[in-house]
């Protein structure tokens, strides 16, 4: 293998880590702030051990996304060093601010809200745990408008050679950003959603701590809900919204080869096993669906993957200008199909709660327990799609990814770091691991911790 692709290897292997806990921390940090709140508002003690209880998994999600998310940094320099002095000037402000304006308040007061049990009052100390979520939503932001500068180049100029930031604010508003924040948002919801409602349902199966987990699954039910509806439309507007900045990303989601009047929705396809086969050789769709999913019209024209290539060759210059096919086909089946299989869930999920059923419905808690990893694989497959739907770019009709990687750097020394960085996530994965599954199972302790203690102000008292 090439060190072009053995850095790609290693970049999609890094990056699919981080994101586990990027939407994980989301979700949770909002949650926890929702369940002091309500502790606040009722002075309730099951609300206190549920904010405790949750705010200990948010901190583990936390600290193993810091860690695996400065690799990502460092990646820019050692691999792709090229894409770094391209991009540099225009990255280097969203960034900043990241680093700056989200993170560093994010920690501040994360370490506020774990020290200041017991200290600050509870509507400061509420205060920072809504700082704490605001600040990780804020970040999100941040790191997605860079990413979508990549999808959709924005508010810049070249100069010799290279991408010149014109304008912030254009990089900012990029509605592909605006698009791709609201889904990740809401997917985060969903995640973090999914995994309160998982434990939760673990122990309401098992009579433990039900007052606790019962309130909890109360509490996320609706806006799983909503979540999963609302997610499910701002997915389709942004495949709108991709058809006409990125065609050819939505063309190989769906196979279509040949530009097509009323095109329908591939609902499985088989073609030869090459990148870009060229052409399909059965395929079973819906008439008209996939053009009024992109388009909003049933008979409107979608292009198609051979026409763009030969349109983009006379644009760019000689190549294959399409992605793996199977690869941008499968991964959008496999992030919509989760999708909607959580939003039928959490709208089942509320009526039972409407109805005042939701605790005693056996197969309810067990399917919520064992859909529980599904927003996970969602979120995978979505960014699988966005990155590698994208190739050969790796900024959209700027920058060539065989133009981005370090030339100096060989495939031995990428093999010895992808190595090196596989193991070691793999002994963070199994330590992680067992942190997590032994709090989750174990539950809240049965009595308030003391607040004076050293532990119980990192909130790891039992």
């Amino acid at each position: 293998m090439t060190s072009l692709e053995l850095a790609r290897w290693q970049f999609g292997i890094t990056t699919l880590y981080h994101f586990i806990f990027v939407p994980l921390t989301i979700g949770l940090a909002f949650f926890t702030a929702y369940a002091q709140t309500r502790w606040y508002r009722t002075d309730d003690e099951k609300w206190k051990k549920a904010t405790r209880f949750w705010g200990k998994l948010m901190l583990i999600s936390f600290a193993l996304g810091v860690a695996t998310g400065i690799v990502q940094e460092f990646q820019f320099g050692m691999n792709w060093s090229d894409y770094s002095r391209f991009v540099g000037d225009v990255f280097g402000a969203p960034l900043a601010m990241e680093g700056l304006a989200a993170f560093f308040v994010e920690s501040t007061f994360l370490g506020l809200w774990l020290f200041g049990w017991g200290r600050l009052s509870k509507k400061v100390h509420l205060a920072t745990i809504w700082m704490v979520s605001g600040s990780t939503i804020l970040s999100a932001y941040f790191i997605l408008a860079a990413n979508s500068w990549m999808q959709h180049p924005v508010g810049y100029e070249m100069v010799d050679g290279k991408a010149q930031l014109t304008s912030i604010w254009a990089v900012l508003g990029n509605s592909t950003a605006l698009y791709a924040f609201a889904h990740t948002i809401l997917a985060s919801l969903l995640t973090g959603g999914m995994v309160i409602a998982g434990i939760s349902a673990w122990h309401l199966l098992r009579n433990s701590h039900t007052d606790v987990f019962k309130g909890s699954l109360r509490m996320v039910v609706p806006v799983l809900a909503v979540a999963g509806v609302t997610t499910i439309g701002v997915g389709h507007f942004n495949g709108v919204l991709m058809s006409e900045q990125q065609p050819m990303k939505m063309a190989a989601a769906d196979a279509v080869f040949d530009t097509t009047e009323g095109a329908g929705l591939s609902l499985f396809a088989v073609g030869s096993m090459e990148s870009n086969p060229e052409g399909l050789e059965r395929n079973i769709e819906i008439p008209n669906l996939l053009s009024f999913v992109m388009t909003g019209f049933p008979r409107s024209e979608v292009q198609g993957i051979n026409d763009l290539n030969a349109e983009y060759r006379e644009r760019f210059g000689p190549g294959e200008y399409a992605p793996i096919v199977a690869v941008a086909y499968w991964s959008w089946r496999t992030m919509l199909g989760i999708g909607f299989a959580l939003a039928l869930l959490a709208v089942i999920a509320w009526w039972l709660l409407r109805k005042e059923r939701l605790e005693r419905s056996t197969k309810l808690l067990k399917a919520t327990m064992w859909m529980a990893p599904l927003p996970f694989i969602a979120s995978f497959a979505g960014w699988i799609f966005t990155e590698m739907g994208r190739q050969p770019w790796s900024v959209f009709g700027l920058l060539r990814t065989s133009d981005s990687v370090s030339p100096t750097v060989s495939s031995a020394e990428v093999w010895i770091s992808l190595v090196g960085f596989t193991l070691l996530y793999g002994v963070l994965a199994v330590i992680a691991g067992r942190i997590f599954f032994r709090i989750a199972g174990k539950g809240p302790p049965d009595e308030d911790p003391d607040e004076d203690s050293e532990n119980a102000h990192f909130g790891l008292a039992y």
